[in-house]
């Protein structure tokens, strides 16, 4: 018996019928193979709302008939009967393990309905936004260091267990400074020279230094925890630079096969001529592999600047090709990935949020 020990409760914006994200909070660890954890007792999973709510006697509690597989025994269409932690029982028809998750906060599109989402305590919110340990989290919530957006505007808020209904773009503050809830931090850097794209850096500052410290503290499964680069640039290459906690993305818009370009503005110490344009167009051979490297397109804007677009990144590659044409480089920008431009009034070292849009255009191969 899988005993269930809470259902904090079904979103609000869902009905009889429809089908949702739902968190569970469960009495023991589940194993790994039965659904993927939040955490060592919680699963979320993918069902349907049967029935609303129905009030019942404190103590009341359901069990849900299971074997050592966990949810995985409950065959897709099945009815399952829990407690909700405000007294409540709910009838769900269970469709699946939502598979892949980071945190209780994840959210899928299930039969075509409109996203939902869990509700978590507000010191995880801020744990999982990178605000510290739990400790840490609870002693800025009980200090008054954080306010809300519960539909009314900020208000105090010192009570740190207390539910939240989370969603992209839920506004809080945190000692002042406002932030929206991501579930997945996306983050534009107009990238300065003289910054490594390492944690840790041998020579230069890192780049890390210029986000803030939510954004480098995000828990991650791995190691390394906060955002990441998508692609290195030299501490000497200037301009825009994708970091995110989004395996996924990352290993889409890294991957040559996927074929993202990326766009440079490249400074050459002699003079460009139609020779070296089109070897760089045709493919040059690098010393690592006798296989020909090719730039996807290649431009010469002004007789010493070049506009290179290429849809793979190979250690120092830009140089590197320059080099077999007979040409230096001597400065180095990247203005674009996939169809997004980096923005003009991004300033050197500044940083700001990637919109829903600008995601799409990320993946976009221009």
């Amino acid at each position: 018996m899988l005993d269930v020990q809470g259902l904090q409760h079904v979103p609000r914006d869902v009905g009889v019928g429809d089908k949702a994200v739902v968190f569970f909070r469960v009495s023991r660890p589940l194993a790994q193979a039965s659904a993927n954890r939040v955490w060592a007792n919680h699963v979320v999973v993918v069902a349907e709302l049967c029935s609303e709510p129905v009030k019942v006697a404190p103590g009341a509690g359901q069990a849900v008939p299971s074997d050592d597989r966990g949810f995985a025994g409950i065959a897709p269409g099945g009815d399952m009967q829990v407690k909700a932690v405000a007294g409540e029982v709910v009838r769900l028809r269970f469709h699946g393990v939502y598979e892949e998750l980071n945190d209780c906060a994840h959210r899928t599109r299930a039969g075509g309905s409109a996203f939902t989402i869990a509700p978590m305590q507000l010191q995880d919110i801020l744990y999982f936004q990178g605000f510290g340990t739990r400790r840490i989290c609870a002693g800025l919530i009980q200090q008054g260091h954080v306010q809300v957006d519960l539909g009314e505007g900020l208000v105090p808020c010192d009570d740190a267990t207390q539910w939240v209904d989370v969603h992209d773009g839920l506004s809080y503050q945190v000692q002042g400074v406002n932030w929206p809830y991501q579930d997945k931090a996306y983050v534009l850097l107009h990238k300065p020279a003289g910054y490594e794209c390492s944690h840790k850096p041998s020579a230069w500052p890192s780049l890390y230094t210029l986000l803030p410290a939510p954004l480098r503290f995000r828990p991650q499964k791995s190691a390394v925890q906060g955002v990441q680069a998508v692609g290195r640039l030299d501490q000497d290459t200037t301009g825009m630079l994708v970091l995110t906690d989004d395996g996924p993305l990352i290993h889409r818009m890294s991957s040559p096969r996927h074929h993202v370009p990326k766009v440079y503005e490249v400074t050459t110490a002699d003079p460009l001529d139609d020779k070296q344009v089109q070897r760089l167009l045709d493919g040059v051979v690098l010393d690592d592999s006798p296989k020909p490297v090719k730039a996807a397109a290649c431009e010469a804007v002004a007789e010493h600047h070049l506009r290179l677009t290429l849809t793979e990144g190979k250690y120092h590659q830009v140089k590197r090709m320059l080099a077999a044409v007979g040409n230096k480089v001597v400065g180095l920008h990247r203005s674009q990935i996939g169809a997004m431009r980096l923005p003009a009034d991004l300033a050197p070292g500044q940083w700001r949020w990637i919109t829903p849009d600008e995601l799409k255009l990320l993946a976009t191969n221009a």
